[in-house]
């Protein structure tokens, strides 16, 4: 992949707001964002957009509830009364990932604060059992984080549509070049230590399995791995090698 002027080391976050194992990780983002030299950005993928998107129903419930025990018991995650006892039974509610979505990108226009808006709606579906597909509730929840809910509007009317209908496209298109199966996906893109052209970027998946519930692990780790990618971009280090790097890309380095 070739770029130019991107950070020297960029976690990609690919997921959907109504996601469980994407709040099974929100851990993880937050840990994250606090890694000196990592940038994250982060991609919604519209899980339950279009022909996909879902209304709540018994079988929904009996579905889903079975992964939430399971998130929670991994995790520590909580999950609200309002949410298995409410929200679940609200047969009828709408699950649409597109407006919650579009709210991120609304979010992050007016203050950078896109990840702070995700973090809040998982609060706001799994813990306070709130229908987040809901523009009504979206612009609640902006107020809530202290962004102007006038400006917030307009953002969001302005990015409905084709605008967030683009970013969950190239969201996609993250999916495919990190390989990943579904969401969560985390991907790591650095420079690539052998580059046969300028600005050649390695992307590589991450397995976030063994760090679901280790948030301080996984920050550690997080840490490791950039110097030494730094390291080896410096020279300081060699490269792996062998199946390690290919012309797409090369392995993260091993602990």
């Amino acid at each position: 992949m070739t770029t130019t002027a991107q950070p020297p080391f960029v976690l990609h976050y690919i997921f959907d707001p109504l996601c469980g194992w994407c709040y099974a990780a929100a851990p993880l983002v937050k840990a994250a964002r606090s890694v000196p030299g990592v940038t994250l950005r982060w991609h919604g993928g519209g899980m339950l957009t279009g022909a996909h998107t879902r209304t709540i129903t018994a079988d929904w419930r009996g579905h889903v509830m079975p992964h939430d025990q399971r998130i929670a018991e991994m995790t520590g995650q909580p999950f609200g009364p309002a949410y298995f006892d409410g929200l679940l039974n609200d047969l009828g509610a709408v699950l649409d990932s597109e407006p919650p979505t579009t709210a991120l990108l609304a979010t992050e226009e007016l203050a950078g604060r896109g990840l702070d808006m995700l973090a809040r709606q998982q609060q706001a579906h799994y813990v306070e059992g709130r229908r987040i597909s809901d523009p009504a509730v979206l612009q609640e929840l902006a107020r809530e984080l202290g962004l102007d809910g006038e400006a917030f509007a307009q953002a969001f009317q302005r990015l409905s549509g084709a605008a967030t209908q683009a970013h969950i496209t190239q969201a996609r298109e993250w999916l495919n070049l990190a390989q990943g199966q579904g969401f969560p996906t985390f991907a790591l893109e650095f420079d690539h230590p052998e580059a046969e052209q300028p600005g050649q970027r390695a992307i590589q998946r991450i397995d976030i399995g063994p760090w679901l519930g280790d948030a301080q692990g996984w920050a550690t780790q997080l840490g490791e791995w950039v110097q030494q990618v730094a390291a080896i971009t410096a020279g300081e280090q060699t490269a792996p090698q062998g199946e390690d790097c290919g012309p797409d890309g090369c392995a993260l380095p091993k602990s």
